[in-house]
């Protein structure tokens, strides 16, 4: 029998615990953010459909950044995903981290989608 990690079990609860509280809806979809160790994803999402808005990550080919390190690679994506949120006609978004602790690559994350001129 396989045993699960206690990370993946703690964080998993978080997520429920956020998603309880956070809904998105067409006025104000919400912005979610999933990283793994080598990228990081940001998804917008109006759950009143279910329907992905826009979605940005590190191995997009509108990505194609140069080499940084990964909280500046995170910033870039928070910039190109506010730029697809503009162009799908989303102003203003209600921040989803996660069940990641808002540091690091999910506060630049954040940031430069604030930069880019999302709302939240």
């Amino acid at each position: 029998m396989a045993k699960t990690n206690p990370k993946t079990t703690a964080r998993a609860k978080r997520v429920r615990r956020i998603r309880k509280k956070i809904t998105g809806t067409s006025d104000q979809p919400r912005l979610r953010v999933f990283k793994s160790n080598k990228h990081i994803y940001a998804q917008i999402i109006d759950d009143s459909v279910g329907r992905t808005l826009a979605s940005m990550s590190t191995i997009d080919k509108a990505f194609e950044g140069e080499k940084t390190d990964k909280t500046g690679s995170a910033k870039k994506v928070g910039l190109l995903i506010a730029e697809a949120a503009k162009s799908a006609g989303v102003s203003k978004v209600t921040f989803d981290r996660g069940g990641y602790i808002y540091h690091g690559r999910v506060k630049a994350l954040s940031d430069g989608a604030r930069e880019g001129g999302l709302q939240f």
